[in-house]
C-alpha cells in the first residue's frame, strides 16, 4: 500500500491520551493475581499478561508460520478457505488489513502432528494447532482465576464454556502493512498519517487472547472519542473482555472498545483468540452477582442468537444493548 503524503481517506484524527495500562504477574500470588485481573477487568476491560506460562518454542513456530503465510501471493492467499483482505464483515465495513481465520477448537482438538517435515502446509497446520491448544489452556485459566476473583460459587463457570469440543472458538490472524510515503523527504512530527486498519467495536465473544508483533497500531477507547495507545510488550499477551463476559458478570467487566490503525513503516501481524461459548449455550448474568443495587442488566440469550445480532451490524455498532433489560429507573 503506498499512501501518498497529504492523502485524506481514512486518516485517524481522534484525541490521544497516554495511560499505564495494567500488567499482570501470571506467576504471582493467585490471591492477589485474582484481584488484580477483577479490578483491570472492570477499570480497563483490558490488561497485559506476562509470565504467562506459553513457551517460546510454541509461540515462535507459530508467528514464523502466520508471517510465511501472508507473504505469500495473492493468488495463493485467495484460494486459502478464511482468507479476506479489505472487507472486514458483511457489512460494507473496511480496512487495511488482511486476515485468515480458523476454527480454533477444532484445532485445539486435533491429535498432534507427529511428522513434522518440510511440507509447507503440515508445517502450518502443526504450529497453529500446538499455538491453539496452549493459548486455549491459558484462556481456561484465565477465566477461573477471574471466578476466583469474583468469588462465584463455580469457579469455572467462564471456561467450561470454552473446553467443551462444541465451543465456537476462533483464532484470527492479521497482518496490517506499513504505511508508506511517496516522497522522500522526512515526515513531520505534526504530521498524521494513522489510517484505520481495523476500525473500533467490540469483541462479541467471553475472552480475546492477542499476541502481536513489535508495532504500535493496537488503541482501546476508555471514553468515547478519546484513545488509549497499546505499546508493544516483547512476551506479552494482551488480555480483554468479551460482550459475552460482561453480560455473564451483569456489567461488572467491561467489553473495551478497541480498534488498530496503520501509523508505522513497518508491518504488523497479530494473532488472536477468541474464545466462545458453544451456539446454543444460554448466556445470562450470574445469580450471585445480581443484587438490589445491582439489578440484573441483560435478559438471557443463546451464542447462536447473539451472534448472529453481531453478523448483523456494522463494526463500532452496540449489540449487547440489543439484549440489555429496560429498568424502570432508565
Amino acid at each position: 500500500m503506498v499512501v501518498a503524503r497529504g492523502a485524506a481517506p481514512q486518516v485517524v484524527n481522534e484525541k490521544i491520551r497516554t495511560i499505564q495500562l495494567p500488567i499482570i504477574d501470571f506467576m504471582g500470588e493467585r490471591s492477589e493475581v485474582s484481584k488484580l485481573m477483577v479490578k483491570a477487568c472492570q477499570d480497563f476491560g483490558f490488561f497485559k499478561l506476562v509470565n504467562h506460562g506459553v513457551p517460546n518454542h510454541i509461540i515462535s513456530p507459530m508467528e514464523d508460520q502466520s508471517w510465511n503465510f501472508f507473504s505469500k501471493t495473492s493468488s495463493e492467499k485467495e484460494t486459502t478457505f478464511g482468507y479476506g483482505c479489505k472487507n472486514i464483515g458483511f457489512n460494507g465495513d473496511v480496512g487495511d488489513v488482511e486476515y485468515l481465520i480458523l476454527n480454533a477448537n477444532r484445532l485445539s482438538h486435533q491429535s498432534p502432528l507427529t511428522n513434522y517435515n518440510e511440507d509447507p502446509t503440515t508445517k502450518f497446520r502443526c504450529a497453529v494447532s500446538s499455538y491453539v491448544a496452549a493459548v486455549r489452556e491459558l484462556a481456561c485459566e484465565i477465566l477461573e482465576v477471574m471466578g476466583e476473583g469474583l468469588r462465584v460459587p463455580d469457579t469455572s463457570v467462564f471456561s467450561n464454556l470454552i473446553r467443551g469440543v462444541d465451543s465456537d472458538s476462533l483464532i484470527r490472524l492479521n497482518h496490517y502493512p506499513p504505511l508508506v510515503v511517496t516522497d522522500t523527504s522526512p515526515p513531520s512530527s505534526a504530521t498524521n498519517y494513522n489510517r484505520i486498519g481495523f476500525g473500533e467495536h467490540t469483541d462479541p465473544q467471553i475472552l480475546t487472547i492477542l499476541k502481536s508483533n513489535d508495532v504500535c497500531g493496537l488503541q482501546i477507547s476508555l471514553q468515547e472519542g478519546i484513545w488509549v495507545p497499546v505499546t508493544p510488550h516483547p512476551t506479552a499477551f494482551f488480555v480483554n473482555v468479551g460482550d459475552v463476559l460482561q453480560a455473564m458478570t451483569n456489567g461488572r467487566f467491561i467489553s473495551v472498545k478497541h480498534r488498530a490503525v496503520v501509523n508505522s513503516y513497518k508491518s504488523r501481524m497479530s494473532m488472536a483468540y477468541f474464545g466462545s461459548p458453544p451456539l446454543h449455550a444460554k448466556i445470562s448474568p450470574i445469580p450471585e452477582l445480581i443484587t438490589t443495587q445491582n439489578p440484573q442488566l441483560y435478559r438471557s440469550f443463546t451464542w447462536k442468537e447473539y451472534k448472529e445480532a453481531t453478523y448483523s451490524r456494522r463494526l463500532g455498532e452496540s449489540r449487547l444493548n440489543l439484549f440489555k433489560i429496560q429498568l424502570e429507573e432508565e
